[in-house]
């Protein structure tokens, strides 16, 4: 018989949490989808969950958060990318409400990815695994 919770915590609530007024993001759009009249050249870190896991036994979820990561220029980007993948991957110990993070480890590391939809985009992206208990 499984105890998964009936519903998971919010992780890219508490993603675009702990990654707001952060002075290394300062000036940087945070949150769940682009703002409207986003076209990708601004600062911007769009958070967003792909996947994870409910791990049973041990109570915990496992969830993959992508951080799609814009910026007027390549650099700028790359500058951002490591500034946000930098907070959560110090995140481990964080408590939100009754959820606390447990381990933070990199799946994938900031990449250089073409945007499709906004063509003037410099776009990086980066997979952070969480591990996420909730009580």
């Amino acid at each position: 018989m499984s105890s998964a919770p009936s519903t998971f915590p919010d992780v890219e609530a508490i993603v675009v949490d702990l990654l707001s007024d952060r002075p290394e993001l300062a000036g940087a759009i945070v949150d769940e989808t682009p703002p409207a009249g986003f076209n990708g050249t601004q600062r911007a870190v769009i958070v967003s969950r792909r996947g994870g896991a409910w791990i049973d036994d041990l109570h915990i979820d496992r969830p993959m958060i992508e951080l799609e990561v814009y910026g007027p220029d390549k650099t700028a980007a790359h500058v951002l990318a490591n500034a946000a993948r930098a907070v959560l991957l110090q995140s481990a110990g964080t408590v939100f409400g009754t959820s606390v993070i447990t381990d933070v480890a990199e799946a994938d590391g900031p990449r250089w990815l073409p945007d499709y939809v906004y063509t003037a985009a410099n776009r990086y992206l980066c997979v952070i695994q969480l591990s996420v208990r909730t009580g």
